[in-house]
């Protein structure tokens, strides 16, 4: 039997950037739409053009090789001509090659929140579907308050839906925006909409006020939708989005939907998830969830006991899907052959090869779960991952020597009479047989470092060009005043290639400098340098 296609839409970088406390720099939005372009998103929703600096930035250029980079944007509004709309403007004009328009669905926010008549609601929808066709772009349409508007006045929340397809939009997307619809009301609803406008152009948006978005967004599947929406992690304004970190393995694993539907995410791409998730968490400097479904690290935990005992015997005694299946693992180890098979698969996709008896393997396994334990985390930084187990296997020389450094942060007042703040770094390096001191002001004590360590390589600073640091996170792992520090450094070269390095210390400046440091080696290492 043939599959039926379910599409997957992610709207992190607009609804999720709803999320309280959250707030992406352009460079965030860039690192995030590579990630889930990367996975094998259908759509990527990257904000509202015009809206905001960051977003019109962003929209300056198409940002994806394979999904469907989608603006976002309101309807035009009423009294004006779709011609003369400016945010409709901005819409067509934008590099998005599909606009999903919101559009309100209940009648009560078409009086209260548009101040315009039912009528002229529903043209607005039209012309702005047909603007967005005429520019060259797939419409879609968000039917805000869908579910609400439905259980309030049917008939015209049905009027919108049906205006918005027959005017040509490719989805028509309900949307439980207040998060207060139960699986069994969106089953029944999707259920009715489909028997007017096709399952294939339908889509669900559902919110988590009471935490069963996920279920909603199952229950819309099941009744006929093939659009499914939601963000990494289910981040969202109020309780979330639904998330598609648990929507799409349950959909790729749980026979009930794996049978019948294909969502066009392969088997090695599913193993990718846990370090999608992880990633993420850690572009947000937040810690991931433990508990999450699939991804999180207790996910797959089990306690010593019966339970140990059943899973030394059988692992899908306690597990409802393999742990390697969305890239993720269990705490308590079958074997030491199993933990062996975990880091031959994440070495071989660095490509590098390694014998299974091979005793330095069983050093590097030693090493990471020590380093672990620290607060390295290597899901987040597979630049410094990388550049360990090199070093362990013996694979990486060593470039240069870092004999000391020096930090000073100078707080006065200027020749204006202002306060200012000065740093200096004062590096000093051996390359070779040649001893290097290198000394550099900057906006802060790490950035002077980065500077410092930049400025002079000996002979590798021709191969170093082109290098800059894009992003720096900061986590603080333990309370009190000896709090240990991790830090994330984002580096990019020349040709937009991006990693991440990773240092932990009781010393900010020490685990900058760790990840900086990781970072030169790492860039050394991707472009053959020779000892």
């Amino acid at each position: 039997m043939t599959k039926q296609i379910i599409t997957l839409f992610d709207t992190t970088l607009r609804d999720g950037a709803q999320t309280p406390g959250v707030d992406f720099s352009l460079e965030d939005k860039m690192a995030i739409c590579q990630m889930l372009d990367e996975f094998g998103i259908d759509y990527i929703e990257g904000g509202y053009p015009g809206a905001n600096p960051t977003d019109t930035a962003f929209f300056g250029q198409a940002r994806t090789n394979s999904a469907t980079f989608t603006a976002f944007g309101m309807t035009k509004r009423a009294g004006v001509s779709a011609s003369n709309d400016p945010g409709l403007a901005a819409l067509t004009a934008s590099s998005a090659s599909a606009i999903c328009f919101v559009a309100k669905a209940w009648d009560l926010h078409v009086r209260v929140a548009l101040g315009c008549t039912n009528d002229e609601n529903i043209e607005n929808i039209e012309a702005s579907v047909n603007a967005a066709l005429a520019a060259g772009k797939e419409a879609l349409v968000d039917c805000e308050h869908f579910f609400d508007g439905y259980k309030a006045n049917p008939e015209y929340a049905m009027a919108c839906a049906r205006a918005a397809y027959k005017s040509g939009a490719r989805w028509v997307v309900l949307c439980d925006t207040n998060g207060g619809s139960q699986p069994a009301e969106v089953r029944e609803i999707v259920e009715i909409v489909c028997r007017e406008i096709p399952g294939e152009n339908i889509g669900i948006h559902a919110h988590n006020d009471t935490d069963q978005a996920v279920a909603n967004s199952l229950a819309a599947v099941e009744a006929g939708a093939r659009q499914v929406q939601g963000t990494i992690n289910g981040i969202g304004e109020r309780c979330g989005n639904a998330n598609l970190i648990s929507l799409i393995p349950t959909l790729a694993l749980k026979p009930v939907y794996r049978d019948k539907f294909d969502i066009g995410i392969s088997k090695e791409k599913l193993r990718d998830l846990s370090r999608l998730s992880r990633m993420f968490d850690e572009l947000l400097n937040r810690a991931p969830h433990s508990q999450s479904p699939y991804v999180g690290s207790s996910a797959f935990a089990t306690k010593a006991g019966i339970h140990a005992s059943a899973l030394l015997k059988d692992p899908s005694t306690y597990e409802h899907v393999p742990p390697e299946s969305v890239g993720n693992k269990r705490n308590l180890m079958v074997s030491d052959q199993g933990g062996k098979s975990n880091f031959l698969d994440q070495l071989s996709r660095r490509g590098i090869e390694v014998e299974k008896n091979n005793p330095k393997l069983d050093t590097l396994i030693a090493l990471v779960k020590e380093r672990e334990a620290q607060g390295y985390a290597y899901e987040a930084a597979e630049a410094s991952f990388e550049l360990l187990a090199r070093r362990t296997l013996g694979t990486v020389p060593e470039f240069f020597k870092v004999e000391s450094f020096r930090t000073t942060v100078e707080r006065r007042f200027n020749a204006m009479g202002e306060i200012v703040t000065v740093s200096e770094a004062v590096v000093k390096l051996n390359v070779g047989d040649q001893r290097l001191l290198s000394v550099a002001e900057g906006n802060g004590p790490v950035n002077a470092l980065d500077r410092a360590l930049r400025s002079d390589l000996g002979a590798y600073q021709d191969q170093i060009e082109g290098l800059e640091l894009a992003d720096y996170k900061v986590r603080i792992l333990n309370g009190g005043t000896e709090a240990i520090t991790r830090v994330l450094i984002e580096s990019i070269d020349e040709k937009g290639e991006r990693w991440w390095t990773v240092g932990v210390s009781d010393n900010i400046i020490d685990a900058s400098f760790q990840a900086l440091i990781d970072s030169l080696n790492y860039r050394l290492v991707k472009v053959g340098a020779s000892h």
